[in-house]
């Protein structure tokens, strides 16, 4: 339970995407996570435009937090920020500030493409680490909005993989892959809605029971926001769905009866 927050945002970061532009300044949503029975724990992202060392950018703040019964067993507070250049999707800033049942992290990470160099600066520990990175690497939320604006689902069959470099902690850039599976029609509290199915690929071990362990739905509509996650862990299963929204470019489409 203690990373449910991160493997959130994880697979969120995995959302496929159309060419048009999928999202605008003032968009937010939120998610609610549900760990077995328990309304676990609830996840916000929220776009807003401002300025960072003179240059115009998108700042995208994500919080998680545990909630209700969850929260007295086990009280998670994380945020994480993305400065990215909204051109063409890179980011300029990361920032992740985390604390998970006592568990502490509070990390920044420094992107200059030109020079193909990260600097990260663990402020817990007042330590820093250069990693070499190729121009387009990806933070952990960056990705979910460079991937949005950057495929389009004309592009995919079904079976093929979305894959890019991410990175986001001490480990280092490490390849991500999402495997398109096909359209599905879920039902939602917004009533049902078409989705593109996708298979996130992660590392078997300490916190997911297979490679396979993810499952993805995201909207079959501009916007291509993610619908639900599943994910069998593990100590469980996790299940993730859309709660609210607001300020989307693109009109949300709901199949109506």
């Amino acid at each position: 339970m203690k990373n449910f927050i991160l493997l959130f945002l994880t697979i969120f970061s995995s959302a496929i995407t159309a060419q048009e532009k999928a999202y605008k300044s003032g968009e937010w949503l939120k998610f609610r996570i549900h760990y077995g029975i328990f309304n676990a724990s609830e996840a916000t992202l929220h776009v807003t435009s401002e300025q960072l060392n003179g240059k115009s950018i998108y700042k995208i703040h994500g919080e998680g937090k545990t909630t209700g019964l969850a929260r007295a067993f086990f009280k998670v507070d994380d945020v994480y920020q993305s400065y990215i250049n909204p051109a063409n999707g890179h980011p300029y800033k990361f920032v992740r500030k985390i604390n998970e049942g006592g568990y502490t992290k509070d990390v920044e990470i420094n992107f200059d493409h030109q020079k193909k160099i990260a600097v990260l600066n663990d402020k817990k520990h007042d330590e820093k680490q250069n990693f070499n990175i190729d121009v387009g690497v990806q933070d952990l939320i960056s990705a979910f909005y460079y991937i949005r604006n950057k495929y389009k689902i004309s592009d995919l069959n079904k079976g093929d993989y979305i894959k890019l470099d991410m990175l986001f902690d001490d480990e280092g850039v490490f390849p991500f892959k999402l495997k398109y599976l096909g359209k599905e029609v879920l039902k939602t509290k917004y009533g049902k809605v078409e989705c593109l199915k996708f298979r996130p690929y992660v590392q078997a071990g300490r916190v997911f029971k297979e490679e396979e362990s993810l499952s993805l739905w995201v909207s079959n509509d501009k916007n291509k926001i993610p619908i639900r996650i599943k994910a069998d862990i593990a100590v469980g299963s996790i299940k993730a769905d859309l709660d609210g929204y607001n300020g989307l470019k693109n009109q949300f489409k709901i199949i109506m009866d």
